[in-house]
């Protein structure tokens, strides 16, 4: 409850509310068409997350797919609701890239 009030308060306090849910706002009628990306890319998906992507859609949209994740628990504020995972998903998905 302390994490979720000072989110709010710091947004609150430097009024950024607004501006920080300007990407929902802009597309809102978006669909998941977009451009393809050919560069590495690691993928976690959060059971309630919300939209929670589909693996062939993931992997059809992103050719260079380094590392697909499917997290125990977690939504759209993972960083916030299950840190620990996130940071264990971000590490294993770059682990490729170190040389």
């Amino acid at each position: 409850m302390d994490d979720m009030l000072d989110a709010i308060s710091l947004y609150w306090f430097t009024n950024s509310a607004a501006s920080s849910g300007r990407i929902y706002w802009e597309n809102k009628s978006a669909t998941f068409a977009g451009p393809k990306l050919t560069l590495p890319v690691a993928v976690t998906v959060f059971p309630k997350d919300i939209p929670r992507l589909p693996r062939n859609w993931i992997e059809d949209t992103y050719s260079n797919l380094i590392h697909y994740g499917e997290a125990e628990k977690g939504g759209h504020f993972a960083a916030l609701e299950q840190p620990e995972i996130l940071v264990r998903e971000i590490r294993t998905g770059l682990r490729a890239l170190r040389s």
